[in-house]
């Protein structure tokens, strides 16, 4: 591939309420360490659309930003579908996951239609989870910081991981897989905090284009620094260190 790969972060203005647009420049950041040219395009309408995309990232918003975000990636369902389809690894963390569901129901009743890109819906909680996550999962062990006041019902897809602390799905379970699409609770952004997952999104989205991915030396450092923090969360937690 000669051209740089593509990375958008999809409504970086709306949906980056935990600092979940930076998942994307995590992404380049790594790709660039290992000697890859990559950009990270923000895109707020539909016309901004890049002809080429590599891999997508969908932070996480407030309530109070669901049906303004919801309308405009609604301009871009049609996109979605097609990078979820064509094997482009797409990050959806929090309610930009949340967006992607068959509709999000809010604690007054009030209910919010989703994408229905993904299968299962985003349900009130009795209390909101506000705490580090712990996960395993095929990655390894991933650790984030959950903040959201809806469980997660009605998936028909993979499970990101087992929850091993805190609350996740609602029912043991965190996260969802479908394909190349994975949604998230984490934030921390997830992927400054767990190289490892990271690093699943890059290779899928190289794999498409005929490439490898082999970590640059430089990962080396930010990893031993993403692994101290996971072990610290995981000692308070009174977990097994890595």
């Amino acid at each position: 591939m000669t051209r740089p790969l593509a990375i958008i972060s999809l409504l970086p203005d709306l949906l980056n309420t935990n600092g979940d647009a930076a998942n994307a420049r995590v992404l380049a950041q790594r790709a660039r360490w290992a000697g890859i040219p990559a950009n990270v395009i923000d895109v707020r309408t539909a016309g901004e659309v890049p002809e080429h995309v590599d891999a997508v990232v969908i932070g996480s918003g407030s309530d109070s930003d669901l049906i303004s975000a919801r309308d405009i990636l609604a301009t871009m369902a049609a996109d979605l579908r097609v990078w979820t389809t064509a094997g482009v690894p797409v990050l959806a963390v929090g309610t930009g996951w949340e967006l992607l569901s068959w509709g999000i129901e809010l604690g007054d009743g009030t209910v919010i239609e989703g994408l229905g890109i993904v299968a299962g819906r985003a349900v009130p909680m009795q209390e909101r989870a506000t705490d580090d996550i712990v996960v395993d999962s095929r990655h390894g062990r991933l650790i984030g910081f959950e903040n959201h006041a809806r469980n997660y019902v009605g998936a028909e897809a993979s499970p990101l991981g087992q929850v091993r602390a805190g609350t996740g799905n609602g029912a043991g379970t965190e996260g969802l897989v479908m394909g190349t699409l994975i949604g998230t609770h984490l934030h921390g952004p997830v992927l400054a905090r767990n190289p490892g997952l990271a690093d699943h999104v890059l290779r899928t989205a190289l794999a498409r284009t005929g490439q490898d991915y082999l970590p640059g030396v430089r990962t080396h450092a930010a990893d031993d620094i993403a692994k101290a923090a996971r072990n610290q969360i995981a000692v308070r937690l009174t977990l097994p260190t890595e």
